[in-house]
């Protein structure tokens, strides 16, 4: 701590020399002018980066307005600067300048520290309020058995445990992620990520259902964070889950303002805000029935006859045009009716050719199954984004309609989304 603050002293010290040494030797105005156009030049090109980052989906919106904000400051003051009307080299009022930026960059040093920064980062009351949401991913089994050493030696060192975290996500270890995220979650417990994480994890062990525990888990991360995008992202997905569609609206359209307009997540939401919006308007204006009218009990009964087997192949043509890393979604809906997946399973490119079975333990939403429809098509996409909503540049292949049941069922991705 005490360390930190030397540092920061020191770095003010040159950055008060800096501005202070020129205006005390009585510098032309000239330079002055020449010094501050290019820093304005400077400043103006940063901005210009920040707004090109933005649009390419390279920055978030947050870190895009806290930039911009402190890139106008900077303008201000170096506008301010290029106003001054200088006195003859080495005269008093450079010096009395001099002092007057000095003292001002060091009382506004400090208090934008104060406003914007974190003065107890460093504090031992509060060991991981620096633990970030931007940690790698393990992808080998040694990789992860040397975190898993790391964290059984420290328990309390968040960083490694949410590698580990992360890492068994990514190698669909779930039910040890969402163990990770539990043990993290009582390290870092007003941190939304981490509750959103905690919840997506503890969706997918539980048979990739936001039921339960992860809401829970949805709610506190929104009570956190209001804006946070993913736990909006997975509340809209909760509330579709559930039959509660003006609820996905609600949050997908919040997620929506903070997504650059060209972005690919802007158009996964757009597609799911489409589909809740049909789904709505539908059950307002009786087009078709109500989703708990959808499954009656009677039907609850045949549960296991409803299961299709079957197998996904990739067309030899397009093997290249995919990272074996790329997620592979399996889904099956309705040949006619609402295009919700009725039941949904999830792999890589590198797991292709995969057998797969679907049945009722896989649905969405729980009147949303398999058993509830006559006809239904298996849906195989190659997701680069890994979203299930369609997009350009997809991989896909689908069967004919067929009947829940039906078994050997193939599937060939051979087609590109336009």
């Amino acid at each position: 701590m005490i360390l930190f603050w030397l540092i920061c002293a020191a770095l003010l010290v040159v950055a008060v020399l800096f501005v202070a040494l020129p205006l005390w030797r009585g510098r032309s105005v000239n330079n002055a002018v020449e010094r501050n156009a290019a820093n304005l030049q400077i400043l103006r090109d940063q901005m210009a980066e920040l707004d090109t980052d933005l649009k390419n989906g390279l920055l978030a919106p947050e870190l895009h307005e806290q930039g911009k904000r402190e890139l106008e400051s900077r303008v201000l003051e170096e506008v301010a600067g290029a106003g001054q009307t200088a006195a003859p080299a080495g005269a008093s009022p450079f010096r009395a300048l001099a002092i007057g930026l000095s003292a001002m960059l060091a009382i506004l040093s400090i208090g934008v520290y104060l406003a914007v920064g974190t003065p107890d980062a460093f504090s031992p009351a509060n060991p991981h309020a620096g633990v970030s949401d931007m940690g790698g991913v393990a992808r080998t089994d040694s990789a992860i058995s040397t975190l898993e050493q790391k964290v059984q030696a420290d328990p309390s060192d968040a960083s490694s445990l949410v590698m580990l975290a992360r890492s068994y996500m990514e190698s669909e270890r779930y039910a040890e992620s969402a163990r990770a995220y539990a043990e993290l979650v009582k390290l870092v417990p007003n941190e939304a990520w981490v509750w959103a994480d905690y919840a997506d994890a503890a969706a997918m062990a539980q048979g990739q259902t936001l039921r339960g525990k992860p809401t829970e888990y949805i709610n506190k991360a929104l009570a956190l964070d209001p804006n946070s995008m993913k736990s909006l992202a997975l509340a809209g997905s909760a509330a579709m889950e559930r039959g509660d569609f003006a609820v996905a609206i609600k949050h997908w359209e919040k997620l929506r303002v903070q997504l650059p307009p060209d972005s690919e997540d802007a158009r996964a939401i757009d597609g799911g805000l489409a589909e809740a919006r049909q789904l709505l308007a539908h059950m307002k204006g009786g087009k078709a029935p109500m989703l708990e009218q959808i499954a009656p009990p009677a039907q609850a009964a045949a549960a296991g006859k409803e299961r299709i087997t079957g197998r996904v192949t990739l067309d030899a043509a397009l093997k290249n045009k995919f990272s074996p890393d790329d997620t592979v979604f399996v889904l099956a809906r309705a040949a006619e009716g609402p295009k919700m997946p009725l039941a949904i399973l999830r792999k890589q490119v590198r797991d292709l050719p995969v057998t797969f079975e679907l049945d009722d333990s896989m649905a969405m939403a729980p009147q949303m199954k398999l058993s509830a429809f006559d006809q239904v098509v298996v849906v195989a996409r190659i997701s680069r984004s890994g979203t299930a909503m369609p997009q350009s540049g997809d991989g896909e292949g689908s069967s004919r309609p067929l009947r829940p049941g039906s078994k050997n069922v193939n599937v060939q991705i051979g087609n590109i989304v336009p």
